[in-house]
C-alpha cells in the first residue's frame, strides 16, 4: 500500500544536504519494525514492560471495545471493514505499534463532513473498552473542502489497545476535536493521531488524558499546500504509578504554514510519570513558517517524573518565526500566599491555582457542557489525590 508522507521523509538527494534527525521511516509492514527494547530513542522513555506485548510479537487478542457515535444529520458516519481503499491514505506507520494496529483490526468508524458543509452540531465518538485483552481500532475524520466540525473523542473502560486516527481538513476546511482519554485505572493506550492539513485549512487538537495505567499519544501533522495552520492543545493530570506520554511531531514541509503546540501537566503522587516530547521540522526550501512549541508541568508532590523534550529542527533562512520552551515546577508560594492572606484556606488556594493553571487551556474548547466536564474531572482528580 502506498501513501503520502507525513512527517516522513524518503531522502534521496544523497550527502551533500541536511537530513532530520527527527525523520523516521514509515512502513506498512510489521517486520519494518524491530521489537523494541527500550533503548531507542522513541522507546526510551516508555516502560515497555506494561505495554502489555503491544510492542512485540505476543499475541494481544481476546480484548473488545465498542465505538458509539452520535453525529448530526449532515455528517456521514460509516462502519467499514479493513480492505476500504480510503483507509491509511493519509499516513505511514510510524513505529511497531502503529503497523500491529493497521494490520490488525476489523473494522473502522469512517466520518465524513461533505464539502461545503458546517455540522450542525458535534460529533461524538465513543470507544469503549470491556475486555482487558488486546484490540485494535481505526477512525477516520475527514473534512471536505470548505468545511467545518468539532468532533469529540472519547476513551472509556477498561482495555489493552492501540489504534491509528486519520485526521483530514481538506482545502480551506476547519476541523476541531478533543481527544478525552478517559480511561479506568488500569488501561493501556498507545494511540498514533495522523493529520494532513489542506492549503488555507484550520486544524486545532485538544488532548486531554486523566485516565489509564500508561497512554501514550502521538500526534502527527503535515501539510499538503501551503497557509496551513495547526494548533495542537494538550492537558494532562498524572496520578500515582500513572505513565502519560505525549509525542508530537510537526512537519513544515511546504511554505507559508502555522503551528502552535501547548500542553500543560499536573503531576502528583508516587511514581507519577510524565513525558512530553515536542517535535518540529522545518523543510528545506520553505518559506514564511511560524512555529512555536511549549510545555509546561506542575509538580504538587515529591515522588513524580517529569521528561519534557522539545526538538526543533530548520533547514532554510527564510523563517517567520520559530522557537519553543519548557518548564517545569512547584507552585507559585506567592500565588498561594495572596489568597491565604485573602482569608482564603490552604487547601481552597491551592485548588484554585490548579483549577486556574488548567482553565486557560479548558476554555479555548467551544463545547460549554465539555468544559464543565473537564474541569469537574480535573477537581476529581485533585480530590483522589489527596489534593483538595
Amino acid at each position: 500500500m502506498t501513501s503520502p508522507n507525513l512527517g516522513i521523509k524518503e531522502h534521496t538527494h544523497g550527502g551533500e544536504l541536511p537530513i532530520s534527525k527527527l525523520d523516521v521511516h514509515g512502513s506498512f509492514d510489521v517486520a519494518d519494525f524491530p521489537v523494541p527494547n527500550g533503548r531507542e530513542e522513541e522507546w526510551r522513555f516508555t516502560p515497555l514492560r506494561r505495554m502489555r506485548g503491544l510492542h512485540d510479537t505476543r499475541d494481544t487478542a481476546g480484548g473488545a471495545v465498542t465505538v458509539a457515535t452520535s453525529a448530526p444529520d449532515d455528517v456521514r458516519v460509516e462502519t467499514v471493514a479493513h480492505g476500504d481503499p480510503r483507509l491509511g491514505t493519509a499516513f505511514l506507520p510510524t513505529d511497531r505499534v502503529s503497523a500491529l494496529a493497521f494490520r490488525d483490526f476489523t473494522e473502522a468508524t469512517v466520518v465524513t463532513v461533505p464539502k461545503d458543509t458546517t455540522a450542525s452540531a458535534p460529533v461524538f465518538i465513543t470507544v469503549t473498552g470491556s475486555e482487558r485483552g488486546g484490540a485494535n481500532g481505526h477512525l477516520r475524520i475527514h473534512a471536505e473542502r470548505h468545511s467545518a466540525a468539532t468532533v469529540v473523542l472519547e476513551y472509556t473502560g477498561s482495555a489493552v489497545y492501540a489504534d491509528n486516527v486519520e485526521f483530514i481538513a481538506d482545502d480551506g476546511a476547519r476541523l476541531d476535536v478533543v481527544s478525552l482519554q478517559n480511561w479506568d485505572r488500569d488501561a493501556v493506550h498507545v494511540s498514533h493521531q495522523y493529520t494532513k492539513v489542506g492549503r488555507d485549512a484550520r486544524f486545532r487538537s485538544y488532548v486531554i488524558t486523566l485516565g489509564g495505567d500508561l497512554v501514550r499519544i502521538s500526534p502527527k501533522v503535515g501539510y499538503t499546500a501551503p497557509g496551513g495552520d495547526a494548533e495542537l492543545h494538550g492537558l494532562y493530570f498524572t496520578g500515582a504509578g500513572q505513565h502519560h506520554e505525549h509525542r508530537s511531531l510537526i512537519d513544515h514541509n511546504v511554505s507559508n504554514t502555522r503551528s502552535r503546540v501547548e500542553y500543560k501537566g499536573a503531576l502528583s503522587g508516587e511514581d507519577a510519570h510524565a513525558v512530553w516530547i515536542g517535535d518540529v521540522i522545518i523543510g528545506e526550501g520553505t518559506q514564511g513558517t511560524d512555529s512555536y512549541e511549549y510545555n509546561r508541568n506542575l509538580v504538587l508532590t515529591d515522588g513524580t517524573r517529569v521528561d519534557s523534550v522539545p526538538n526543533l529542527e530548520i533547514f532554510t533562512g527564510e523563517v517567520e518565526g520559530a522557537g519553543h520552551a519548557s518548564a517545569s515546577g512547584r507552585l507559585d508560594d506567592i500565588h498561594l500566599f495572596y489568597l491565604q492572606s485573602r482569608g482564603i484556606p490552604a487547601d481552597e488556594a491551592r485548588r484554585l491555582v490548579i483549577r486556574g493553571y488548567f482553565a486557560e487551556l479548558i476554555n479555548r474548547i467551544e463545547i460549554p457542557e465539555l468544559r464543565e466536564r473537564i474541569l469537574q474531572q480535573v477537581e476529581d482528580k485533585l480530590t483522589e489525590q489527596g489534593q483538595s
